[in-house]
């Protein structure tokens, strides 16, 4: 890339750096969860609008996706961010012990209001550049809701949203600074009910059937599975309705959700028929009846080395921001106050350096919507370190690290590289084309959503959307 290209990036993207910040604030203090991102989506939609993007609101039937496009013609490339929080993580900034905003309120335990922000400053620094040259291409915006217990991505990508893009980036704040060089389980979540028949549980207990107890039949059979799927698969459970809290009272209704992970949708799939299996066992042995929603699913991710590479380069030639020593400071009161029980460093608290890339690929345990991206188009991701190292996703110590100087600086440094990175892509066909034949290879026969068709976005099971949330300022 020319030099007088990088240096505008990184100039346009200094510029607007309070703008940048205070959005990112702003969605911090207005916590909000899976498809409810209301107040996100409007200020993103407003900065995307101020800016002269073309702004489509409520895609594919999510009311709370926005959309900004810039540009004209191919390529088309993507960049994705993220606003939505977790339940019961309220936190107060900058504390070091736990502090809620509100009581059982939400909060931003794994940065995305840092992540969308993030992106969003790398999309209009591309639109500045397209506009500088003139050249061809679109970069688009996509505000996405739901990463969090929704996979709003890959009901976008089964409605194909993302179908005309040649490329996608994004990235994740972390606690260390490179590549995202990690595949991600792909899952589903499902939630089961039992009826059964309420009776009095000590005169009348022969004419009882417990929904209850078919539950923990169920959770016991899906134990005795752990030890019959493959060593990557996880099986999570929750029973959000055990039945209400009269024990003389044989239990008529109890719900249980369940998340299934495997390193692919299809071993995914597998445990998904054994699970209903078992949950029809369960039913059969307690006399109830047992239903199923199918709540959402989300792919494995498929990496990309080309685009892996630029965005390596970029991490290196633009540079993590060194931390001050006020940083450190706060960094290692975090460490000795708030990170006790996790592994975590004392003398080297915040992790910035860059971490060495060769292109191989690791093992993730988790798992993000990005993944449905991936099958669709070339995509490939960074993660930066905007918090102490030793800090948990999904955890309040992260949520307090939300408004803090590093993670407002490491924010600002992600969206110079991913900006860098698109307009590289934007501007050398032949890479695009690398991109896309290792894309062609790695994705074999194609994408199938693991959504099926009937399904929509935003089936919340019974108990699971909370009602607190931090007051959103205007």
């Amino acid at each position: 890339m020319n030099q007088n290209i990088k240096d505008e990036i990184q100039n346009l993207v200094d510029a607007k750096s309070d703008a940048f910040i205070r959005l990112s604030d702003q969605v911090w203090d207005c916590p909000e969860l899976c498809f409810q991102e209301v107040k996100s989506c409007e200020l993103h939609q407003n900065r995307l609008e101020e800016e002269g993007f073309r702004v489509t609101r409520g895609v594919a039937g999510l009311d709370t996706a926005v959309v900004g496009e810039y540009g004209n013609g191919k390529p088309v490339i993507a960049i994705l961010g993220e606003f939505d929080a977790l339940a019961e993580l309220s936190q107060q900034a900058d504390h070091f012990e736990k502090a809620p905003v509100v009581p059982g309120g939400a909060g931003h335990g794994c940065g995305h209001n840092l992540l969308g922000v993030g992106s969003l400053g790398a999309a209009l620094a591309v639109k500045a550049y397209l506009e500088a040259t003139g050249a061809s291409g679109t970069v688009i915006y996509f505000g996405c809701p739901a990463e969090e217990n929704g996979s709003a991505k890959a009901f976008l990508a089964r409605d194909g949203v993302f179908d005309a893009l040649d490329a996608a980036l994004s990235w994740h704040p972390a606690d260390t600074t490179g590549v995202r060089n990690l595949t991600t389980l792909a899952n589903c979540k499902v939630l089961y009910r039992f009826d059964g028949v309420a009776a009095h549980a000590s005169i009348q207990p022969h004419l009882g059937r417990s929904a209850l107890d078919a539950v923990e039949l169920m959770n016991v059979g899906a134990n005795f599975l752990r030890e019959h799927v493959i060593d990557a698969a996880r099986i999570h459970y929750a029973v959000t309705d055990a039945g209400g809290d009269a024990p003389n009272v044989v239990q008529s209704h109890a719900e249980v959700l369940y998340l299934m992970r495997a390193p692919q949708n299809a071993d995914v799939a597998d445990i998904y028929e054994r699970v209903n299996n078992i949950a029809a066992g369960a039913a059969l042995m307690t006399g109830t009846t047992v239903s199923r929603v199918f709540i959402k699913g989300c792919s494995n991710t498929v990496l990309n080395q080309t685009i892996e590479r630029v965005l390596y380069k970029y991490l290196l030639e633009i540079g993590a921001p060194q931390p001050d020593a006020a940083d450190l400071a706060f960094a290692r009161k975090m460490t000795e106050e708030a990170l006790g029980q996790f592994p975590n460093d004392l003398e080297h608290p915040i992790h910035y350096e860059v971490k060495p890339y060769d292109g191989s690929a690791a093992a993730g345990k988790g798992s993000t919507d990005v993944g449905d991206v991936s099958w669709v188009c070339p995509t490939a991701q960074i993660m930066a370190a905007t918090h102490t190292y030793g800090t948990p996703n999904h955890s309040w110590q992260q949520v307090a690290q939300g408004k803090a100087p590093l993670a407002h600086k490491t924010m600002l440094f992600v969206s110079k590289v991913l900006a860098a990175t698109a307009v590289e892509l934007m501007a050398d066909p032949a890479l695009l084309e690398q991109a896309r034949q290792e894309h062609r290879k790695r994705i074999g026969k194609g994408y199938i959503c693991p959504i099926p068709p009937e399904v929509r976005p935003g089936t919340v099971p019974h108990g699971q959307r909370s009602t607190h949330a931090a007051p959103c300022p205007e």
